[in-house]
């Protein structure tokens, strides 16, 4: 199997996850901080693992550029969820 073929398949398994478990539990999590509640220490390994699958992501990012926008879109969803639960947890 050549690298495109690869990273196809790499692609559509990564979608799926993200698709089916990742994005729903992520906005699961964001309306709870967005209510004001704080994060258990098992949601925040839970973004910090995903942080690090993206971070892992790079180089296959790199080779099919047109996921990028993709890719930082989930980052910037786990920063808004982590930056709100610490304003969370600074006010109580």
């Amino acid at each position: 199997m050549d690298q495109k073929q690869q990273d196809a398949a790499t692609i559509a398994a990564l979608l799926q996850r993200v698709t089916e478990n990742y994005l729903p539990r992520a906005r699961r999590m964001l309306e709870r901080v967005n209510k004001g509640e704080k994060i258990s220490d098992f949601d925040i390994r839970w973004l910090k693992e995903r942080y690090a699958d993206s971070l892992k992501t790079q180089s296959l990012v790199s080779r099919n550029p047109e996921y990028s926008q993709l890719v930082a879109g989930f980052i910037d969803l786990y920063t808004e969820i982590t930056s709100k639960a610490i304003e969370n947890e600074k006010a109580g």
